[in-house]
C-alpha cells in the first residue's frame, strides 16, 4: 500500500479521503524535521505545513515521493527545482485560506483605525477615554495591494463596500484586468505614491525578500498603514520600526515576521521586538491570519481536489 506522512494537524476530512484513495496514512503532527527524515524511506506523499524544509538533500532521501501537499500557500520552505529535478509533484492550496486571511487583514486594520485594541485594555483598567481614542474611518482612502494572487483578490473584494480607491500590483500579471469600478491596475511606483495604506500579498522569494525597507518607505510619497499578512521576511524589521518612530509609517498591522521564534530572539531581535510591540499603533497576531475553522477543512478539501486529478 502506497505510504503518506501527515507531518501537521489537518482536517480528518484530508485524511479519510486519502485512505479511501488508498493511501496509509502515518499521521504524526508533532514529529519534528530529523523524525521525518527518517521515515522518507518509503513514502508516496507527504503532507505538511511550515516546519518541515523539504530541501534537495530532504527530498533526496525520499527515493520514492511522488508528491507535496502544501497545507496552505506559501511554498518557501520547498525546493521547488530539486522538486521538479526528482518529478515530484508540489500541490498547494491558497484556495483554502484566502478568504480567511482577508477577512483578518480587514479586523486588523479596522482595529487600527478605530484603537479597538488600545480601547479595550484601557476600558478593563476602567479608563473611559473618549476624545483620546478618537478613530478614523476606512471610507474615502486609497489602498495599496502589492500581490494579486489568491489573498489579495480576496482582500480586493472585502473592500468593496468601504467605499475606498484600491491601486492594485502584481509583478507577475503583467495583462492583469480586473473588472471592479473600485479598483486600478497599476505600478509599484503608483502604489507608493498615492496609497494611504499598502497591504501585502506576495510570496517569499529573492525578489520579495526585504521588499519593504528604509527605499521602499521613502519612496512613499506620504505617510501610511501597513499590512502585512504574507511574509515575515517580506518588510525589513529594523526599518519598520525606524519608519513608526519616524511617523513615515503610520501605524501596521502584522500576522508574520522575520523571526517568529522568540525563544530564539538574539539580545539585539529582543531589543528590537520589545521596541515594535510598544507601539500602540501597531496591531499584532501570531500568524493566524489563515488559521480558522472553515480554512482548515477548506485546504483538506482544495488539497483532495487536487490530489484526485494527479491520481487521475
Amino acid at each position: 500500500m502506497q505510504q503518506v506522512l501527515i507531518t501537521d494537524d489537518v482536517h480528518p476530512l484530508l485524511i479519510r479521503s486519502l485512505e479511501e484513495m488508498g493511501y496509509q496514512c502515518h499521521y504524526h503532527p508533532q514529529i519534528s524535521l530529523e523524525q521525518s527524515t527518517a521515515m522518507l524511506q518509503d513514502v508516496e506523499g507527504i503532507v505538511m505545513k511550515a516546519k518541515i524544509k523539504a530541501t534537495r538533500r530532504f527530498l533526496e532521501q525520499a527515493p520514492k515521493l511522488r508528491w507535496i501537499a502544501r497545507l496552505g500557500s506559501g511554498l518557501d520552505n520547498i525546493d521547488l527545482e530539486a522538486a521538479e529535478d526528482f518529478a515530484i509533484a508540489v500541490l498547494s492550496a491558497p484556495e483554502g485560506n484566502c478568504n480567511a486571511v482577508a477577512e483578518h487583514a480587514i479586523g486588523m486594520l479596522l482595529g487600527l483605525l478605530n484603537k479597538i485594541v488600545k480601547c479595550d485594555a484601557a476600558v478593563r483598567q476602567l479608563s473611559w477615554q473618549r476624545e483620546a481614542n478618537r478613530g478614523a474611518e476606512l471610507a474615502g482612502k486609497t489602498i495599496g495591494i502589492i500581490g494579486y494572487g489568491h489573498t489579495g483578490a480576496a482582500f480586493a473584494k472585502k473592500l468593496a463596500g468601504f467605499d475606498v480607491q484600491v491601486l492594485v500590483y502584481d509583478r507577475f500579471k503583467k495583462d492583469l484586468e480586473i473588472d471592479a469600478p473600485y479598483i486600478d491596475v497599476s505600478a509599484l511606483a503608483t502604489i507608493q505614491q498615492e496609497s494611504e495604506i499598502i497591504s501585502l500579498h506576495v510570496s517569499l522569494n529573492p525578489s520579495s525578500q526585504h521588499m519593504v525597507d528604509a527605499a521602499f518607505i521613502s519612496a512613499c510619497n506620504h505617510p501610511f498603514i501597513l499590512i502585512n499578512t504574507a511574509r515575515g521576511q517580506v518588510v525589513k524589521t529594523k526599518d519598520l520600526v525606524e519608519g513608526l518612530q519616524t511617523k513615515k509609517i503610520l501605524g501596521a498591522c502584522l500576522d508574520v515576521y522575520e523571526n517568529e521564534k522568540p525563544n530564539t530572539f538574539s539580545e539585539y531581535e529582543k531589543e528590537l521586538y520589545s521596541t515594535l510591540y510598544n507601539f500602540e499603533n501597531v496591531v499584532l497576531t501570531p500568524h493566524v491570519a489563515g488559521w480558522t475553522k472553515e480554512s482548515k477543512e477548506r485546504i483538506a478539501q482544495v488539497l483532495i481536489s487536487k490530489l484526485g486529478n494527479l491520481k487521475a
